[in-house]
């Protein structure tokens, strides 16, 4: 049933689609390629959709009507944002109002809708990797699948040319007001202008120079960044810039027969980044980049030339707001809450900040401190965004969550109303962030706090879940947790943009507990210290028993040898395990010498 709380479009039926795929593709007991392997638990949660045989057909199906509702008469993906843009009235909130909304402006595709397609059609083209070589015998089937590849490959194609053509770099001159802001922001020690400037060139230098030589496509060759007095900052805008150069491909490698429409499309957003589009698009191109999609072969030859051209921005991206959050022996980012280049300052873009910062940290590696000081900044952006505090009345911090964060959509009043953009997803987002963060964590007691953090975040999600109808179960349903005081009428529609980041964060919680606990190098030598004793006296205890004896004191000997063995085999992934597995065989040895020193006693 496409829709819910909002009108369908391009991004929230994508959104709902994800809830079922994502988690299916990426672990591997929810799969849902191989019905004879399915999971029970699985296929009765998926029982409305019929027989575990019939439920990847019926998937087939849905992503076939989803590929038709967003594809042009002229074979063109469509990715318009709809009902998710709004005018920005109503006391702030993004309302959509359809007597004043042009039909060119719903037509606007924006990074959300790219990244998210990303995401869903390499979810689909694996998904389908797997079960076309199941059906072979269903001739009709498998020749829906190869159609429906085709279609999923070239709405692949033209999101990735939509992310190429929607990267920003913005540079910033000695007059304008930007600057102060952007200087303001990493100057947290009141140093002269003049030093801060020449340290955060000699920091961003590399930066700078791979903008320069190597981000040519869909960018426009000339921004200033020439210019070392200028100050500069990149990223993904909310859509296409306006700036943005043509972006051709070898139609025959793409599966082709003319050029995407979406690389001649003029852009019309302003050519600076936005740290909500940033985020998001970081996230779709880490999928591209994904072990799966490489192991699978997902990627057609002119996908893997797109692919390597948006990895390059999203190091480059990484590399720039990393060094930006870090500046100095104070760190920008630690003073909540942040401010854009633009004046705007909130809670949420401080968490959007630590969001490239941990990626970039799980790109490349991460220190002790930086994590231990990102402990601090999650701890504070969850009291402030009353994660971990109650909510007080006409708290202003509830309206982070609902209706969320505004953002003006800078460019769209060229053809309408200024539009705007509403983000919703502080609490899914804390969630994710936080445990990425505790994956990284070598330190028990910043992993240990990390994961506390977590805790509490999903304890607030799971009160927001919606409790009756047939949405029950999904998201959101606020009233009780962020309108305490308020007595509102609770919720009955799902909403997709929502759960679809919760399920996102669920399914970085399954990777975070499926890894091998911390490993603790004095846990780890306390374990050989005791295996070693362990083993002097089981050695002993053999060499004292009979051979020919098959009491119980034989194979309570048995049973002990095999704990030690069990204890060795892990006691560098699993210390504490092994530590247990050795006191317990010490417990039992120390048993049967007792019992033999009382025996040669008696006699």
């Amino acid at each position: 049933m496409w829709g819910g709380r909002d009108e369908s479009n391009s991004i929230s039926d994508a959104e709902q689609l994800l809830c079922l795929l994502y988690p299916a593709t990426e672990l591997p007991n929810l799969a849902l390629d191989r019905p004879d392997a399915m999971a029970e638990d699985v296929s009765k949660a998926l029982e409305d959709l019929g027989e575990v045989s019939a439920i990847p057909q019926k998937l087939i199906e849905v992503l076939a009507d989803y590929i038709d509702r967003y594809t042009d008469e002229r074979g063109e993906p469509i990715f318009a944002a709809g009902s998710y843009l709004g005018t920005g009235d109503n006391d702030g909130s993004s309302v959509t109002d359809p007597q004043r909304i042009t039909d060119e402006q719903r037509e606007l595709g924006v990074v959300a809708s790219y990244s998210l397609s990303v995401s869903l059609c390499l979810a689909a083209l694996g998904f389908m990797r797997v079960f076309k070589p199941l059906i072979v015998r269903r001739v009709a089937l498998s020749q829906k699948i190869e159609r429906l590849e085709q279609s999923v490959s070239v709405r692949l194609t033209a999101a990735m040319i939509g992310l190429l053509r929607s990267f920003a770099v913005n540079t910033v001159g000695t007059n304008d007001p930007a600057r102060a802001v952007m200087l303001a922001v990493v100057n947290q020690n009141g140093a002269p202008d003049h030093l801060v400037l020449s340290n955060l060139r000699t920091r961003l230098a590399r930066v700078r120079t791979r903008l320069l030589d190597d981000v040519r496509l869909g960018v426009a060759a000339e921004v200033g960044l020439s210019e070392e007095d200028r100050l500069f900052e990149c990223g993904w805008g909310w859509g296409i810039v306006r700036n943005a150069t043509p972006v051709t491909i070898n139609v025959s490698q793409a599966g082709l027969t003319d050029q995407p429409r979406i690389g001649m499309q003029v852009g019309i957003a302003d050519p600076r980044p936005y740290l909500y589009s940033t985020v998001v698009a970081l996230d779709g191109i880490n999928d591209l980049l994904s072990r799966r999609t490489r192991d699978m072969g997902l990627l057609n030859d002119e996908q893997r030339g797109l692919s390597e051209a948006l990895q390059l921005r999203w190091d480059l991206t990484q590399r720039y707001w990393s060094t930006i959050a870090r500046f100095g022996e104070n760190w920008p980012l630690e003073d909540i809450p942040w401010r854009t280049s633009d004046g705007e300052e909130s809670d949420y873009f401080s968490l959007l900040v630590s969001a490239v910062l941990v990626q970039d940290l799980k790109a490349r590696e991460a220190t002790d401190d930086d994590l231990n000081r990102a402990v601090l900044i999650f701890e504070s952006l969850a009291q402030r965004g009353r994660i971990t505090r109650r909510v007080t009345l006409d708290d202003p911090a509830v309206g982070m969550h609902v209706p969320g964060k505004q953002m003006r959509l800078g460019g769209t009043a060229a053809i309408g109303p200024q539009l705007y953009w509403t983000a919703a997803d502080f609490a899914p987002l804390l969630f994710k962030r936080t445990l990425q963060s505790a994956r990284l964590s070598a330190n028990a007691n910043a992993r240990d706090r990390l994961m506390r953090l977590a805790e509490m975040t999903v304890d607030h999600l799971s009160r927001r879940r919606i409790s009756h109808g047939p949405a029950a179960g999904l998201w959101d349903d606020p009233a009780d947790v962020l309108f305490p005081h308020e007595g509102r009428q609770p919720q009955d529609k799902p909403s997709w943009y929502l759960t679809e980041r919760v399920v996102e964060a669920l399914v970085e919680a399954a990777r975070a507990f499926g890894e091998p606990p911390l490993h603790n190098p004095q846990v780890t030598s306390r374990a050989l210290d005791l295996l070693h004793e362990a083993d002097h006296l089981l050695n002993r205890e053999i060499l004292d028993a009979d051979t020919d004896d098959t009491s119980a004191r034989r194979a309570e000997l048995t049973t002990i040898e095999a704990k030690l063995a069990r204890a060795r085999r892990i006691v560098v992934e699993q210390p504490g395990t092994a530590n247990a597995l050795a006191m317990d065989a010490l417990s039992r040895l120390d048993e049967l010498a007792v019992a033999h020193l009382d025996a040669t006693r008696s006699i």
